[in-house]
């Protein structure tokens, strides 16, 4: 057997160690995270001292775990072993007062460290070890004590309490997902909640409907409206009415009651048809004709634009592909949670690296298309405490029924994305940066960011995990205009769904030059939502007061009430 046989060998024994499943992992992960981790072991394996100092680490605090938990069981206040991270899957007393549960815990804890510190003497190769990071914090998660019966506190106390119903309740549960839903827990009981009805409520109308979109026309809520328009142009990742969720929770329904005359894109949910759909269509057919048939029916000269995630990006695009036309249409520009500079783009980039784009691109040429369900499951691992094991406990454990969730009930709703504008997607904003660059070519144009004088709000999340504030606001110093940069409370959807409320703050004022974190420290913080210094900045913007346009034109008649048809797809 030659050294680098004997390495690789480590490394798996190592693996095995971790978690049985790992050789699965490694098998069928389309990221290519179980060959990182793989790596990672290897180099590990090569660094005996690093290993050897981890593995002492371990068994000197596992050697102090039964002792210490006999002198806290006999009333002495002794420190744990291992410290103790704050984590909310322990808070029952039972981890604390019982030994036998507080050496569990203390043994799962010096695992964890163990696991980690094997990673940190392994380190060597940036894109390795943050999928190796990611693989091992998963592994970790699924083999918590928490996520079984017998070493779950609150579930055995639940079972005797309810005299075994809740085990019995958390076995159908178990048995309808895994026929019903892929054998994940389900995350929300979205049977309440019907799109049209309590989702995608505001009262509209479709006026134009092409192969890849719905534009929808809001009915006015006031007696007047102030002249220029506001087009939504949302995400095609989900379903466009995460800006129009809820009654009392609709960014949309907000602007309407702030005398705004909205429109909303609604996209085409793509199948295998539409797999030669390419960014280039999406621009064009999408928010840019969407301009055309606004001001047919409001005969507004600018329009504002309020975009979201990717559908932001698409905004920051359309809005230097008009520059270079000479189109001015455009007035304010909005960006929520947007990422433009993608040289850092966060735990998402773990996903986006050469070998992984190329996986996925194998994998939509055999559908045309990149399936909803595995965009969900990669989300949810990137959170797999809070998406997937916590609702292990709650669903199959304690027997408890899936919350009723407005966001989680969209964020169920799942879409599909076409493969030649994914393709092109990732390749050119993930891996090349090209828009940030100023190398990005659409329609036929090069983009450039610099060039776009509007005046745009920028808005990020502070817990925002898939677009990280810090790179959102990297938009700031790329535009050329004059940039409101707001940090929200929340994360992705969160930080967007924010009305006003007691738990709502947000942090305000004009693009520092000097960075992010400059720029935090002249922030103003403010109770309250966005949505209100939002409203208090695109007013002054947003022309005179006048009669609310009619709804649709000759040209473009109302077609179908709002939410329309492509919503149900």
């Amino acid at each position: 057997m030659t050294s680098n046989d004997a390495a690789r060998q480590a490394a798996e024994d190592a693996a095995a160690v971790l978690a049985p499943e790992f050789g699965q992992l490694a098998s069928v992960d389309s990221a290519g995270l179980g060959e990182a981790t793989l790596n990672v072991l290897m180099r590990a394996a090569g660094r005996p001292a690093d290993l050897a100092a981890a593995t002492v680490r371990f068994w000197t605090s596992m050697a102090r775990v039964a002792p210490v938990a006999a002198a806290r069981w006999a009333g002495s206040e002794v420190e744990p072993p291992v410290p103790v991270p704050n984590d909310k899957r322990f808070t029952d007393r039972t981890w604390t007062d019982n030994p036998a549960y507080f050496a569990l815990r203390q043994a799962y804890i010096a695992a964890s460290r163990l696991a980690e510190d094997t990673l940190a003497a392994g380190a060597g190769d940036a894109a390795d070890d943050a999928k190796a990071g990611l693989a091992v914090s998963f592994l970790l998660d699924a083999l918590a004590p928490t996520n079984f019966l017998p070493t779950n506190p609150a579930v055995v106390k639940r079972a005797f309490e309810t005299g075994g119903a809740s085990l019995l309740a958390g076995a159908g549960n178990f048995i309808d997902d895994a026929l019903t839903n892929g054998g994940r827990p389900r995350q929300v009981d979205s049977r309440p909640f019907k799109v049209g009805e309590s989702l995608a409520a505001t009262k509209g109308k479709v006026v134009f409907r092409n192969e890849l979109m719905e534009l929808i026309q809001y009915e006015p809520q006031t007696p007047e409206v102030h002249a220029t328009p506001i087009l939504a142009s949302p995400p095609w990742i989900n379903k466009y009415y995460i800006m129009d969720l809820a009654p009392g929770r609709s960014f949309i329904e907000w602007a309407v009651q702030h005398e705004r005359t909205v429109f909303a894109i609604s996209y085409r949910n793509p199948d295998a048809s539409m797999s030669g759909v390419t960014l280039d269509d999406y621009l064009i057919h999408g928010p840019r004709e969407a301009l055309d048939v606004i001001g047919d029916i409001t005969r507004a000269p600018k329009i504002d634009i309020v975009g979201l995630c990717l559908g932001g990006a698409l905004t920051a695009m359309l809005a230097a592909y008009l520059n270079e036309k000479g189109d001015d249409r455009l007035g304010s520009v909005t960006l929520l949670n947007t990422l433009l500079d993608y040289s850092a783009p966060g735990v998402l980039g773990i996903f986006t690296d050469e070998k992984t784009v190329a996986g996925l691109e194998r994998k939509m040429a055999e559908k045309g298309f990149l399936d909803g369900s595995e965009m969900s499951l990669t989300f949810d691992m990137l959170r797999a405490n809070d998406l997937i094991f916590n609702y292990v406990v709650s669903n199959w454990l304690l027997g408890e029924d899936p919350p009723v969730f407005d966001i989680l009930a969209w964020n169920s709703d799942n879409t599909r994305l076409p493969a030649a504008m994914h393709s092109f997607y990732l390749r050119s904003l993930y891996l090349r940066n090209e828009l940030a660059k100023g190398e990005m070519e659409v329609a036929g144009q090069r983009l450039s960011l610099s060039d776009i004088k509007n005046d745009t709000y920028v808005v990020g999340a502070i817990n925002d995990h898939i677009v990280p504030w810090h790179g959102s606001y990297k938009a700031s110093s790329l535009l050329g205009g004059q940039v409101r940069y707001v940090l929200s409370s929340g994360g992705h959807i969160a930080g967007i769904v924010n009305p006003p409320g007691p738990k709502a703050w947000y942090e305000a004022t004009s693009h520092a030059p000097e960075g992010a974190e400059a720029w935090r420290v002249a922030a103003a913080k403010h109770n309250g939502s966005w949505w209100q210094d939002w409203t208090k900045w695109s007013e002054p913007r947003a022309g005179d007061r006048i009669k609310p346009p009619a709804m649709g034109s000759s040209q473009y008649p109302a077609i179908g009430d709002a939410p329309g048809e492509y919503v149900h797809g």
